[in-house]
């Protein structure tokens, strides 16, 4: 396995782990908003006695999600020293609100960073164009700014809804350029989302079959296809329940049985796009014509005899149609119609993503049933087709994946402008404007732009490329990634007030890397290759100390360690690893810094060791072996108390909210050497919950003062974790009746910069429920009252990772599903 093909392994467990409870009841089929009410635009200040178990019974929400208008004034007060001490515990009364909300939005700066895993055009509006991504959502392209723009971050794609971040699809109506289909889900059944503007809100249908927009093959397509005649009839093609379709513009759908009624149990690219024999657009009149093409796996399984198929009426039958022997068994990535009606057909070994081949291309004359081949390779394989006009001066595009690197003679983007006679290099050894991101590989996509056949763009594996002079002997090319942020943040940590840098991000595939400027690229990072960075802690009294911890991706999970002692400029690895580092590396690994030097590790599923000689030895600490439970990846979560580095805390979360086994507080006086029980955790009545959806927090400013978010409410101590006061007003929503909650109550809590005059010494903001509505949560006064911090155009799939800024008030940062890292104004 190629170390690329890490990315999709690692998503996938990242955020099934992370969402796992939230995705079995969101993923039921037979409930819609399909334009109904409207939607609230965010909540008042809550006193935090008045939050009494939610009513939400988990139904479907109402609303057409339309985008709620946020006017609320920007904080003020990003100056001034904290005041208060923090020593007083709240446990959920008083009347008042003093917490923050944030008034814009901004992305930390990446730039691409994801797989985005499909592009769609408007076939005649200019300039409309969209991009789906395989975890992060969609975008829809700003031809004013040059700009992509985010549309799936609002209502209908929150927290419950983060597995429809995961999109599989999209559609436009060729008749209306402001219609848009989309269609999402994570391996349960999927939804259809509707937009009458362009994807500014949205509705949505339940549907009746599986959807992953992260799987295999996730760039094969698309599987949404309307009728260009009439398209209120659709079709879908789906993985393992065979061809779908609607004629009511998506609000009920029917299997076609026709081709096949057979529903799969196990996982499969299974029907991967139709194609209209139509060349018009509205009107009415329904194409009876179509070609399918199905993949190997599904036409094996249903007994299909081969993987193309052909209906005369409309879609109601289907009669197979004989491919080329070189290419019996082979999936068909992508293939599209020329305006004389000539099909272009990509025939790959592999489904993909950056599937190796060998591949072909072949020309099929539609109706008369000849296959010409045009091209074909064994170095690399096929991934997209593209064509314009049509006859012999056809311009055809041809995407080549899984060839890596740059070199003479190599082939990524193949051009012809004689209908596939002859063929040059467009882009292997040309000018490109960024050489640090490579443009080859995972190249599952190519599109000419329909108004302008010089424009071309196609995929590669963490963004897109895009040459405006195609017809050039020496095309240059440009990665075309404004506004799309697909990383995945694992862990964000931010310094002490006056540090050199603003904070540190802990990544999936791009490893970890210390940011000193928002708006531009990190540079100062251990290593540029394919890792995931798992954790990150500086020394608060020197803050230049940095320790981190990480996977390779490739090595089987295997962990290493790294530090830097001038702010990242410099790395080195540990010398050594702590037991248990070696064998399981995977995102609960998590380390914190006491001092310069000074550090304790939790491996996943291992037992914390500590160096005190910046990892030349490590010591196992005392804290008990944790359970293991298969498929999950559990650890202790540390936190050090600044104020007193010598204070240690560790929290057990119970591994999963199954294990019936209640969270603990582990404290240590002894910079972390050894750990005593808290008995205070044990009566608190912590409840297990996967490491993912918990959170521990200790206030800088004053010693003991911990905060801790156990995946259902929040509890805070003021005595070193001897004992806890629960927060009464979050809670989980619970409504499918088998334990696993739709929402989690309380899932990451962080501390940040306090308000001027504000009566406690920082800013607490929780990823949480109240009264039903999951959000951000802030809180000046220690727990006394919140207010919604975030609103429901800023949900961005649900937020996993979270910290404070300790620099400026009312700033903080947060990873979306797959949306990157951004952070509060």
């Amino acid at each position: 396995m190629h170390t690329k093909n890490m990315t999709f392994l690692f998503k996938k467990q990242f955020f099934i782990t992370i969402s796992a409870c939230l995705i079995l009841s969101a993923c039921g089929a037979g409930t819609s908003d399909f334009g109904t009410g409207s939607s609230s635009a965010g909540m008042a200040a809550i006193p935090a006695g008045a939050g009494s178990t939610p009513a939400s019974t988990g139904s479907t929400p109402t609303g057409t999600g339309s985008t709620p208008t946020d006017t609320r004034s920007t904080p003020t007060g990003t100056d001034s020293t904290p005041t208060g001490t923090g020593s007083t515990p709240n446990n959920g009364s008083g009347d008042t609100s003093t917490g923050s909300t944030a008034a814009t939005w901004t992305s930390v700066k990446w730039g691409g960073g994801g797989y985005v895993s499909g592009l769609i055009y408007h076939p005649t509006s200019p300039d409309v164009l969209y991009a789906r991504t395989d975890i992060g959502g969609a975008y829809r392209w700003n031809q004013a700014t040059s700009q992509w723009m985010p549309i799936t971050d609002g209502l209908r794609f929150g927290q419950a809804e983060s597995a429809f971040h995961y999109v599989e699809s999209i559609a436009l109506d060729p008749t209306n350029d402001q219609l848009v289909y989309l269609v999402g889900g994570n391996g349960g059944n999927g939804r259809l989302y509707t937009s009458s503007d362009r994807g500014n809100s949205w509705t949505w249908v339940s549907l009746p079959f599986m959807v992953n927009g992260n799987a295999a093959g996730r760039a094969i397509g698309e599987r949404l296809r309307l009728d260009p005649t009439n398209p209120s009839t659709m079709f879908y093609g789906s993985r393992n329940a065979g061809l779908w379709k609607s004629a009511d513009s998506g609000r009920t759908w029917a299997q076609v049985t026709g081709l096949s009624s057979l529903n799969m149990n196990t996982a499969a690219v299974g029907v991967e796009q139709i194609i209209f024999d139509n060349g018009n657009v509205g009107g009415g009149q329904t194409t009876w014509n179509m070609w399918a093409a199905v993949a190997p796996d599904y036409a094996n399984a249903a007994g299909l005899t081969s993987t193309f198929y052909k209906s005369s009426n409309g879609g109601s039958s289907w009669t197979p149609v004989a491919v080329p022997t070189a290419v019996v068994g082979y999936y068909i990535p992508h293939f599209a119609r020329a305006a004389d009606g000539m099909y272009y057909v990509v025939f790959n070994k592999n489904a993909g993503p950056g599937g190796d081949g060998p591949g072909y291309l072949y020309k099929y004359s539609g109706l008369s049933g000849v296959w010409t081949l045009l091209s074909s390779t064994t170095a690399g394989g096929y991934g997209g087709v593209s064509v314009y006009g049509s006859g012999p001066t056809t311009r055809v595009a041809l995407a080549v994946t899984n060839t890596w690197t740059d070199f003479p003679g190599q082939k990524i983007t193949q051009l012809s402008d004689n209908a596939g006679s002859t063929w040059r290099e467009i882009e292997s050894q040309m000018p490109h404007t960024q050489t640090t991101s490579g443009y080859w590989g995972w190249n599952d996509d190519v599109e000419i732009d329909p108004n302008n056949r010089d424009h071309i763009m196609h995929l590669d594996g963490p963004g897109i490329w895009e040459t405006m002079n195609a017809s050039s002997a020496t095309p240059s090319w440009t990665l075309k990634v404004t506004g799309i942020e697909e990383t995945a943040t694992l862990a964000v940590t931010t310094p002490p007030a006056g540090a050199t840098y603003k904070l540190i991000n802990s990544g999936g595939d791009i490893g970890t890397w210390v940011q000193t400027d928002l708006a531009t690229m990190p540079t100062k990072g251990p290593t540029t290759g394919w890792t995931n960075g798992n954790s990150a802690d500086m020394s608060w009294s020197d803050p230049q100390y940095i320790a981190a911890v990480a996977t390779t991706n490739g090595s089987g999970g295997a962990g290493y360690g790294y530090w830097s002692g001038d702010g990242g400029a410099t790395w080195a690895n540990f010398a050594t690893l702590p037991a248990g580092a070696a064998a399981d590396g995977r995102e609960a690994s998590n380390i914190v810094v006491t001092a310069r030097n000074k550090a304790i590790w939790a491996p996943s599923n291992a037992v914390p060791s500590y160096t005190t000689d910046n990892g030349a030895s490590w010591t196992a600490t005392n804290l008990p072996a944790l359970t293991v439970f298969d498929g999950w990846t559990r650890a202790y979560r540390l936190a050090v108390d600044r104020k007193n580095p010598n204070k240690v805390y560790a929290y057990d979360s119970g591994g999963v909210w199954w294990s019936k086994t209640p969270g603990r507080v582990y404290v240590s006086t002894d910079g972390g050497h050894t750990f005593t029980l808290s008995q205070g955790s044990v009566s608190a009545g912590l409840r297990a919950n996967p490491w993912q959806a918990t959170s521990l927090a200790v206030n800088p400013n004053v010693e003991g003062d911990v905060w801790l978010a156990d995946g259902d409410t929040v509890y805070h101590s003021v005595d070193s974790g001897a004992t806890w006061t629960k927060l009464n007003n979050f809670a989980s929503i619970f409504s499918n009746g088998n334990g696993a909650p739709d929402a989690q109550g309380a899932s990451a809590v962080a501390l940040g910069k306090a308000a001027v005059g504000a009566p406690y010494s920082a800013a607490i903001y929780v990823v949480g429920v109240i009264n039903g509505q999951w959000g951000v949560w802030a809180s000046d006064n220690a727990g006394s009252t919140w207010t919604r911090f975030n609103d429901d155009a800023h949900q961005f799939g649900g937020i996993g990772a979270m910290a404070a800024d300790w620099n400026i008030y009312g700033r903080i940062y947060v990873n979306g599903t797959g949306r990157g890292l951004l952070y509060s104004n």
